[in-house]
C-alpha cells in the first residue's frame, strides 16, 4: 500500500483505525482518503485496506 506517497508494508485485515493507531494518529483530528475518497470516521474501524489501496492522511493543525 501507498502512504502519504511512500510505500509501506501492509498486513492482512488492516483497517483505517488500525493504520491510524500504529502511526499515533489522533482520529479525532485527521482525514483519511483511500483511493481519492474520503473515508468517513465512523467507517475507521471497519474500512479495510488493501495491498493495491492508496490511502492519504490529512493532520489537523490549530494555531493563530
Amino acid at each position: 500500500m501507498i502512504v502519504n506517497g511512500e510505500k509501506t508494508v501492509w498486513k492482512a485485515g488492516l483497517t483505517v483505525e488500525g493504520l491510524l493507531k500504529a502511526g499515533n494518529y489522533r482520529t479525532d483530528r485527521v482525514a483519511v482518503e483511500k483511493n481519492g475518497k474520503i473515508v468517513p470516521k465512523k467507517n475507521y474501524a471497519t474500512e479495510e485496506i488493501m495491498e493495491e489501496d492508496r490511502i492519504e492522511i490529512v493532520s489537523f493543525v490549530g494555531g493563530g
